[in-house]
């Protein structure tokens, strides 16, 4: 079994332990509970990247752990944590689809779907709880992380909630940085790395973080640019980041450097309700950022912003005892703005 299958398989089981008082009853009761615990695996069954897992676990390797079992521990809750929250963001956003299928909101509704995240995120600090205090690992340092981590997430999101909400269109390059710092940067790469090398008594060099944040946000505007493009194996609504009016570099930039007359146009189009939107619009502005260079712009953004972190974190890479693992990261960091997918 491959490590992404083991780590997967890791996040079903903590699911699948699912008790609650009544949960065996027959009747309608039972069933209705029996379709709340498939409801609670419905986003990990559609099987992600388990990028964020995989990067964990390898990076403990690559510190020599000899115990893996705090590491994939850790993967798992870090897999649990990204099922649970896209759950709350595609709500959050109004998205339409997730990993190829409908949003889980759109299935069952808003409140189900917001409370089937719920429970998975109290059986993320479940299966948190199961970690041992058991050298080298510091379990209370760990928890610390993981929890700097969630609220790093939670903070990118409200700034791009709160941009959205405002009606604000007059969000800069810079501003649009710190928010995907903060909401993508920490529990896509930083994060990962550090609780790894956590489960060998490990601490990476100070400079490190600085390279993960720069590998982090490339990923993030990596997938910006895919959500316009909408590969087959995408997996999310063709576009869906026009429809939801999300703040991007892209548009930070069309609007920083476009003919104010298309500016105001663009603008306006965004500004509508979703609901509103059309499929022709949409096709409008998504030919306006392209026309403009400003697609081009945040991929050669995130390319040089993915260049300087893996030089970063390839040479530190380079100074751990197991090569074999610290190769196998460099492979998945090297795919953040390769990616088709």
């Amino acid at each position: 079994m491959s490590l992404a299958d083991t780590i997967r398989q890791g996040v079903l089981d903590a699911l699948t332990d699912f008790s609650v008082p009544g949960a065996a009853e027959e009747g309608r009761v039972g069933a209705e509970l029996k379709r709340f615990a498939a409801l609670l695996r419905d986003y990990p069954e559609r099987q992600g990247k388990t990028l964020r897992g995989q990067l964990l676990v390898l990076a403990a390797r690559a510190h020599g752990a000899h115990d893996e079992n705090s590491a994939l521990l850790l993967a798992e809750a870090l897999e649990l944590f990204q099922d649970w929250v896209l759950v709350h963001d595609d709500i959050e956003d109004g998205s339409e689809e997730r990993r190829g299928g409908p949003a889980l909101h759109r299935q069952v509704g808003m409140g189900v779907a917001l409370n089937v995240g719920d429970a998975m995120h109290m059986l993320m600090w479940r299966h948190l709880a199961r970690l041992d205090e058991r050298p080298p690992l510091d379990r209370r340092l760990a928890l610390a992380e993981f929890t700097r981590m969630l609220l790093a997430t939670a903070a990118g999101q409200h700034l791009d909630l709160a941009w959205v909400e405002a009606g604000r269109f007059d969000v800069s390059e810079a501003e649009y940085l710190r928010m995907v710092t903060l909401k993508t940067a920490y529990y896509t790469v930083a994060s990962p790395l550090t609780l790894g090398a956590a489960c060998a008594g490990a601490v990476p060099p100070s400079g490190l973080e600085e390279h993960a944040i720069d590998l982090g946000v490339a990923f993030q505007i990596r997938d910006d640019v895919l959500n316009l493009g909408a590969a087959p194996a995408y997996g999310k609504e063709h576009a869906g980041d026009l429809y939801e009016g999300k703040r991007t570099l892209i548009l930070a930039h069309f609007l920083r450097t476009a003919p104010s007359e298309r500016r105001e146009r663009v603008v306006a189009l965004l500004a509508r309700p979703r609901a509103e939107k059309t499929r022709s619009e949409m096709a409008e502005v998504l030919t306006a950022l392209v026309e403009a260079g400003s697609v081009a712009y945040a991929q050669a953004v995130a390319e040089e912003r993915s260049a300087a972190g893996l030089a970063g974190i390839s040479a530190w890479l380079r100074t751990l005892p197991d090569q074999g693992a610290a190769r196998a990261i460099e492979e998945l960091l090297a795919g953040l703005t390769a990616r088709a997918a």
